[in-house]
């Protein structure tokens, strides 16, 4: 069984920073795009950033604030979340387009943390 396991949310004040982290555990082979998507109250979720291989992609709405990154050796993927406003608070997931063993690619996701930005 995949899993993907995210830490690092939590409330912070305008202005402020977080790291969120996601670790992708099990049998994979292969993992070919990990990324941040986010879904605040009351809307749709939508994708923050991606990274697959040395190419990056982010929402409008975060670039230049925030920067993915990825531990290939550890499978696990980061988000460091800088100048953060109260428009970002969502629950953000973790996703993985991965290979298992013994299936085919497709789509993982972590449970989802919680970001609060608020004073």
């Amino acid at each position: 069984q995949v899993q993907l396991v995210e830490s690092g949310g939590g409330l912070v004040q305008p202005g402020g920073s977080l790291r969120l982290s996601c670790a992708a555990s099990g049998s994979i082979v292969s993992i070919y795009v990990m990324g941040w998507y986010r879904q605040a109250p009351g809307k749709q979720r939508e994708l923050v950033a991606t990274i697959t291989g040395g190419n990056t992609h982010y929402a409008d709405s975060v670039k230049g604030r925030f920067t993915i990154s990825r531990a290939y050796a550890k499978n696990t993927v980061y988000l460091q979340m800088n100048s953060l406003k109260p428009e970002d608070t969502a629950v953000y997931y973790c996703n993985a387009h991965l290979l298992p063993v013994g299936s085919g690619r497709g789509d993982y996701w972590g449970q989802g943390t919680q970001v609060t930005v608020s004073s």
